[in-house]
């Protein structure tokens, strides 16, 4: 899911990949996480696939942007691929790097909607003047289909060389039989790239933490620098040397001290606590998580629809939120607790703030009430019987993964001979009252 958010896996607005696709290009993603597929081959795959979107999963990446010039898709690969806003980046560098995808090209098929990505060496344009200094004019060339007066773009010799910038400066000029994409994936999957491992590990951190060492997790820049160096090369180092094994990454940040560290701070200045992460950062769970932990809890389920005509478009009520592969699909639940628009690629489209409007949903709404009285789940735990504090157990490990206290079940013993509610009543008032508490609704 945070993956499909990064790669902005949608079929409709604003990318149009198209369901097909999108269900290919979700396919791969998940194959990959899957099988602990080291994540130096997965981003190499992601950028030099070719062939048919709705066969090779990867090759949209190029398709889920909506800049298509050779600068939009470097500003892409900088985002998703090395936490980077290449598009503050000065115009030299910018354009540099974007000669290593000069030469994406696209073609139609006479499937409906289907689009082939290849390698196109003649799809490149040459422009008068340097991009860099020390490479000879002939060789200097950066596609910028329709950007450039018709008068100005003149054809590229299909054995010429290309000359490029590499992000850190280095030069290199690219042989007219190899790909620019493949040597730009050579270059960033280094060990010693000072962005690659550095991104991810940051990412990974940010998506357990709630904030990334560096803070955004896709602003890495000079004059952002990490709240705690030696913890961001360390964790760099380890990566590394476990062959690009995310899961080993991860096991490192969920068996630490720190992410076990309770959600009550224990330090004043709460900045600088904040920032070294001396205490767990409280966040409301994402939308897709939280509708199918009430779904789970009560034994029901949403429908989740898209605009997009297409037969496989239809998703079977057994499908979780999490799950689903098309960010087109979704539901007035998952748009109201924000989930991400998967329009621009960046982290902070996704909100998990806990709003007014949020609150207020969870607290009257009709289609959350009626999850609590007609959820086959919850009848089940309520109507198996036993004393008011067996049921109050069922349900406080049910929905809070925790024994209800001492307190707890006094309270919800008062409550029931109060006469408010009751029978069935009682339980279904106690279920609400958990579901809307910041236990459930937050991660602590």
């Amino acid at each position: 899911m945070k993956w499909s958010d990064i790669l902005r896996i949608k079929a409709e607005f604003p990318v149009k990949v198209w369901p097909n696709a999108a269900q290919a290009y979700h396919r791969w993603v998940w194959e990959s996480i899957a099988r602990n597929k080291p994540y130096n081959q997965f981003v190499r795959e992601l950028l030099t696939s070719s062939g048919s979107n709705f066969r090779v999963g990867p090759v949209n990446f190029y398709r889920a942007i909506q800049n298509k010039t050779t600068e939009g898709i470097a500003e892409a690969v900088g985002l998703a691929l090395m936490g980077a806003r290449v598009h503050f980046w000065p115009e030299d560098r910018r354009a540099g790097m974007a000669v290593f995808f000069s030469q994406v090209g696209y073609k139609p098929t006479s499937e409906w909607k289907e689009e082939v990505v290849f390698w196109d060496p003649l799809n490149s344009i040459a422009v008068p003047g340097s991009i860099a200094p020390g490479i000879p004019a002939v060789a200097k060339s950066v596609t910028v289909t329709n950007q450039i007066p018709h008068a100005l773009a003149k054809p590229l010799s299909e054995n010429a060389p290309v000359a490029a910038v590499f992000p850190d400066g280095a030069e290199t000029t690219i042989p007219p039989n190899r790909d620019p994409r493949e040597v730009f994936a050579d270059w960033l999957i280094r060990p010693e790239n000072p962005w690659f491992a550095k991104a991810i590990v940051n990412r990974t951190w940010a998506w357990a933490m709630g904030r990334g060492i560096i803070h955004e997790p896709d602003d890495i820049r000079q004059d952002n620098p990490p709240g705690n160096p030696e913890l961001l090369a360390y964790l760099e180092k380890e990566l590394v040397s476990s062959g690009y094994d995310l899961k080993h990454l991860e096991r490192l940040i969920f068996t630490s001290t720190v992410y076990q560290f309770s959600s009550i701070p224990r330090f004043k200045g709460p900045q600088q606590a904040r920032a070294n992460f001396a205490s767990y950062l409280l966040r409301r769970v994402e939308a897709e998580v939280l509708i199918d932990a009430l779904n789970d809890i009560t034994g029901s389920s949403d429908l989740y629809t898209s605009a997009v005509p297409e037969p496989f478009t239809y998703i079977p009520n057994s499908m979780s939120a999490v799950a689903l592969a098309d960010g087109s699909i979704t539901s007035s639940f998952l748009t109201l607790f924000g989930r991400s628009a998967r329009a621009t690629g960046m982290e902070n489209e996704r909100v998990n703030e806990l709003a007014s409007t949020q609150w207020l949903h969870m607290l009257n709404s009709a289609t959350i009430q009626s999850k609590l009285q007609n959820g086959p789940k919850l009848a089940a735990m309520v109507n198996a019987g036993g004393k008011p504090n067996e049921i109050a157990e069922r349900l406080y490990l049910t929905i809070l993964s925790r024994f209800p206290t001492d307190a707890d079940v006094k309270a919800v013993e008062e409550y029931a001979k109060s006469g408010v509610s009751k029978g069935r009543d009682v339980w279904v008032d106690l279920a609400w009252a958990l579901i809307n508490s910041p236990e459930f609704l937050l991660r602590h």
